[in-house]
């Protein structure tokens, strides 16, 4: 028999019933839970059978994110690299990222995981598993340089505020991740700007940087023909060698995640195929209206679909189960809203060019009420009794 099990075994005796540690329970379980397969069974009838419990189910998600962690790990040294003036190679590149990201995960988990026990030994229930995909969803939605009080403050109103006053993991109507982030968004907005990327070559400590979103054309000149001369070419875009948030900045990486949670099944293809339409359509309606070329009105879907945080979101945060529309029409018409209020609020708002936060967080507050409408409606389609 596993050692390490047997250990688990012979303690679980002193956090549960009446053992002396009993108000540690959740915490106990949270563990015990993380290395095995809970041993649970339907001892009555009906009798239950499921393949996947809720910690494998936030285990794929995990997964599907760890391509995209790594890649902005790099990232973020390369375009310190950039901004140095210096080439780096991969490992370098690599390891000078980390010293940014890695301090912003753990402490993303270290607080996340205090409130989640200490909700869960006041409410002596066991600790959620949500906070392993929020945990790490909240650091990829920041920029590298962001101070770790910050993160601490975010993650904190992200689970207390987001999760833990509705009743924790599975009642909370707005994703927690996205509910931190825009958190620190208004309350800090020079730090959630992203752009602090240090530079030898300057006489001050740093230099801020813009992303794509952020590029404006001088009047005349096309907004695609501007990005380009900016460094941000639709190939760098899609790959992600551009400046932004840690997770946002390529493209191809979020798709193949969003291909990943499809196919397992663990996000609804709906949401994310409506997001990717809505998206489309409301920008090529946008591109149709005659006006200045020197807008994002005017950008065209590609440079929509792949500047921001578009992607990233609509793939790991708009499919979120507890906060998404439980209906299949209703995750159509969730998806397709977001990608329409996403390009409604970049170009309508040039103030804030990055609409997906508040396209996502609006329409977690829409999503019962859509499915309230579905339901209805196909209620009221039924043949009535006699």
């Amino acid at each position: 028999m596993n050692p390490f099990k047997q250990l688990i075994d012979s303690a679980e005796k002193h956090f549960t019933g009446s053992g002396k540690l009993k108000m540690l329970e959740p915490l106990f379980d949270a563990t015990k839970t993380f290395f095995f397969f809970p041993s649970h069974r339907t001892r009555h009838i009906p009798f239950a059978r499921d393949s996947l419990d809720l910690k494998r189910f936030m285990s794929f998600v995990i997964i599907s994110l760890l391509p995209v962690l790594v890649f902005g790990i790099y990232n973020t040294g390369f375009q310190e690299g950039l901004a140095r003036g210096e080439s780096y190679s991969f490992g370098h590149a690599f390891l000078l990222g980390s010293k940014y990201v890695i301090p912003i995960i753990i402490v993303s988990y270290a607080v996340g995981f205090f409130w989640e026990i200490l909700f869960a030994s006041i409410r002596k229930h066991k600790i959620s598993e949500g906070l392993l995909v929020t945990g790490l969803l909240f650091p990829l939605t920041l920029p590298a340089t962001i101070p770790l009080w910050q993160v601490a403050l975010g993650i904190s109103f992200g689970v207390v505020i987001g999760k833990e006053v509705f009743g924790g993991t599975g009642r909370n109507f707005l994703n927690p991740a996205l509910t931190g982030r825009a958190f620190l968004f208004f309350s800090y907005p020079v730090s959630m700007s992203g752009g602090v990327w240090v530079t030898a070559k300057s006489a001050v400590d740093g230099i801020s940087g813009a992303t794509a979103l952020s590029v404006l054309a001088p009047e005349g000149e096309k907004i695609s023909s501007a990005l380009s001369n900016s460094g941000f070419t639709l190939s760098k875009l899609f790959f992600g060698f551009v400046p932004g948030s840690i997770g946002e900045t390529s493209a191809l990486l979020c798709i193949l995640g969003a291909l990943f949670l499809i196919i397992t099944r663990i996000a609804n293809f709906r949401i994310i195929i409506g997001g990717i339409a809505g998206l489309i359509v409301t920008s090529v309606i946008f591109y149709l209206v005659p006006g200045h070329s020197d807008s994002w009105m005017h950008a065209g879907p590609l440079y929509h679909l792949c500047a921001g945080g578009f992607l990233f979101g609509i793939s790991f945060m708009a499919t979120d189960p507890v906060s998404a529309p439980g209906t299949n029409p209703g995750r159509w018409i969730f998806g397709f809203l977001i990608g329409f209020l996403t390009i409604t609020i970049r170009v309508a708002n040039p103030a804030f060019v990055e609409g997906t936060m508040l396209a996502i967080l609006f329409m977690n507050v829409f999503a019962p009420l859509l499915d309230y409408g579905v339901i209805k409606y196909k209620a009221s389609k039924r043949i009535p009794n006699v």
